[in-house]
Order: C-alpha cells, then structure tokens, then sequence
C-alpha cells in the first residue's frame, strides 16, 4: 500500500513523463529550421528567458557551450535595461517563456527583430504573442503542470528542459562533436580525467623491471624484489618485449622443478603479456584490467619496445576507478 507521499511523488513522475513523450509531437519543421539557424549561426546563441524560464535557459546555454555551440545567457529583464548590448548582428535569440505573454518578453520581441536576428520562441502557447513574432517557433506547451493546483511550472519547465536537450544533441550531431572534443572543454574532474588522461600519464613515474632472458634465478627475483611491483618484463639486447615473469610463474617453477640450477628467465617468462600502447586512453587500461582480471599491464610503443608497467594502482590513484 502506497503512502500519500508516495502517491504523490509518483503522480508528479508520470505527469512529467507524460509531458515529455507529447513534445516528441511538436519536433517539426520549425524544429528542424531552428537546428539549422543555430548551427549556421557566424555569432553566438543568445538564451534568454524569465522567472522559471531563465533558470531553464541557463541550463541550455550550459550544455550547448559544453557540447561545441557557442552561446550567452541573457536575463530577459536585465535585457531591457542594457544586457540588450550582448546581441550582436550575427547571433540568433531563443526567447523562452511558458506563456508567451510575459510582459519582459512582449517588450524585448520587437527589439530584436528590429535588430534583425533570426529569433527562435520556446513556449506553451502556440497561438502567443511569442509564438506569432517568432521566426520558429518551438512548442513545449502541456496539458497539465504536476503541481496540484496547476500552477508552478514544474511539467512545463521539464519540457523546455527536454527541448533544450534535444536542440543540443542535434546540434552536436551536425557538428561531428566527438568525445575528445567533449574532453576538451571538461579537463577537471574525473570525467575530464576518463576523457583525455592517457597511459603515458600514468605509468612514468612506476619502477621499470627488465631482465634478459639469460638472467638467472637469482637476478630475476633479485630484479623482481627491487622494484617492488611483483613482476618484471624480459626483454631482449635491443629493449624489445619478449614476456613477463610474475611471483606467480615463480612459485610455478619453483612446484615443477626440483633443481633450480642452470634456470634462467626464459625458462620462466610467459610469452604473451597482456599489453597496451602507451598513447592509449587511460580508460581503455582499466577496461583490459577488469576483461581479463588483472592487475597489472605492460605498456609498449608500436615497436613492441618495452616502456613500463601500468598498474591498477594508478588508475585508482587518478580517480579512474
């Protein structure tokens, strides 16, 4: 049995997901031309809105300037009142309001169009003042707010959102916007550092243990020990990768063989190494580690030169993990 709260809480989930499936009914022509204003745009996106509705434009105007879409937000009651100086010639004006009658956006419409920028309207009222000076119109309108009393905008807020969103994608898409360009403009944090952080980053500062495969018994484990990683590489005269010895094919050896004279790393190494290139992303490590279940990888250059050890430490150390 549902508690009121919980009643509550569930009817204002599906009013809103109710409001954001019948959008996808007004993603139309003027849709499709609003896209394509903003992508051919020479100037900057100019976001602007009221109330509720600002709030919403800034969010758009934060994820179209992450995703590659230069844009401003500008406060459309600050607007009149000098922010109207931020318009340049070039730029396009999206004006964001659920009725499209709010007194700010009535006075700023004929303002921009006497500018002559092509402007976009997001609103609820297709038959609005908004609507009808608009050169594309996109509607977000609902049929019910999931306040009680229909009246905050909490549905209506949602499909601006939802419409935003959509806009950014679309534009991204246009654009090619890759996940590198992505990082570019997220260095900070750990999905900068998922993004754009690379093995070579990580691993140059670890021990490098290398034997020759003539290194004996002794000088493997005294090589192992030293640099403290639990294994080392072997590799030939020329810095080439031929195998890997771990304390684990140590212990192997040591159960299979009764005399241990005249054993030397090629007798022990295992051959093929799980590798990366130490130009790939540090992510692509860390999906090798858990595929295979290790916790260790050998990093070496298209050469098959052996450069280092990357270890799962480091990755959790960078807040791959």
């Amino acid at each position: 049995m549902k508690s009121a709260i919980q009643f509550t809480a569930l009817r204002t989930i599906q009013l809103e997901a109710e409001s954001i499936a019948a959008i996808a009914n007004y993603i139309n022509v003027d849709f499709e031309q609003s896209v394509q204003a903003v992508y051919d745009c020479k100037g900057r996106f100019v976001v602007s809105g009221v109330g509720k509705s600002a709030i919403i434009a800034q969010k758009i105007v934060a994820t179209l300037n992450s995703t590659g879409t230069p844009s401003l937000f500008m406060h459309a009651a600050d607007a009149i009142h000098g922010d109207l100086g931020m318009i340049q010639k070039e730029d396009v004006v999206m004006l964001i309001s659920k009725s499209g009658e709010s007194a700010e956006i009535k006075v700023l419409i004929p303002l921009i169009r006497n500018f002559g920028n092509t402007l976009i309207g997001m609103g609820g009222n297709a038959a609005s003042y908004l609507a009808r000076n608009s050169t594309y119109f996109l509607n977000t309108g609902v049929c019910k707010e999931a306040c009680p009393n229909n009246l905050a905008p909490t549905s209506s807020t949602t499909a601006q959102m939802v419409m935003g969103d959509a806009l950014a994608v679309c534009l991204m898409e246009l654009a090619g916007f890759t996940g590198q360009d992505f990082a570019r403009f997220h260095p900070g944090g750990n999905l900068g550092k998922r993004l754009y952080l690379r093995v070579q980053d990580l691993y140059a500062d670890n021990p490098k243990p290398s034997v020759l495969p003539t290194a004996t018994l002794r000088e493997t484990i005294l090589e192992i020990t030293k640099k403290r990683l639990g294994a080392t590489a072997v590799i030939d005269k020329e810095g080439h990768l031929l195998g890997m010895i771990t304390d684990g094919d140590l212990r192997r050896m040591l159960e299979k063989n009764e005399s241990l004279d005249n054993i030397t790393a090629a007798d022990i190494l295992s051959p093929n190494p799980k590798t990366i290139y130490s130009d790939e992303l540090a992510v692509k490590a860390l999906d090798e580690l858990r595929k295979h279940d290790i916790n260790q990888l050998v990093v070496i250059n298209k050469t098959e030169t052996y450069l280092g050890i990357l270890h799962l430490h480091d990755l959790v150390r960078e807040g791959i993990v």
